[in-house]
């Protein structure tokens, strides 16, 4: 389930690795030629403020990642046809792979950034693992007398 939490979480990964809520602002500003400053950069990261969606595409495409379009993405995924079982399989070994190495990455790391990104990476590998889930019932017959 996505909470609001988890969304301020990927947009202060965000602006952390932006470097500086300056040089946020400037992306931001380059994209869509608004006026933001770092004071109210700094509000919504707190909470204070809500974050307009075009200023979240601005970070990401800046960027090259898209934590917060990810989290987005995955609340349609119950809606999405089961892949095969050789499919989901091949995702579930991805998605933990990448969860542990993210998780472990964390562990040994104060920044926020590295715990949201595990947090990002663990959701990732329980929605591979409940397609793959899926995957498997949609194959399974029966079997006579049971």
């Amino acid at each position: 389930m996505i909470t609001r939490d988890l969304i301020l979480a990927q947009m202060r990964a965000l602006l952390a690795a932006h470097g500086c809520l300056d040089a946020a602002a400037e992306a931001i500003n380059a994209r869509w030629g608004d006026n933001v400053c770092k004071g109210t950069l700094s509000r919504r990261a707190h909470g204070e403020q809500p974050w307009p969606i075009h200023h979240v595409i601005a970070l990401e495409d800046a960027l090259g990642r898209y934590p917060v379009t990810r989290l987005l993405h995955r609340r349609t995924q119950s809606d999405i046809a089961a892949p095969d079982v050789v499919t989901a399989a091949r995702n579930v070994a991805k998605e933990t792979g990448e969860a542990v190495a993210a998780l472990t990455g964390a562990a040994f790391s104060a920044s926020a950034r590295d715990r949201a990104q595990a947090a990002t990476e663990i959701d990732e590998a329980i929605d591979a693992l409940r397609q793959a889930r899926a995957a498997l019932g949609a194959v399974l017959v029966p079997e006579a007398g049971i």
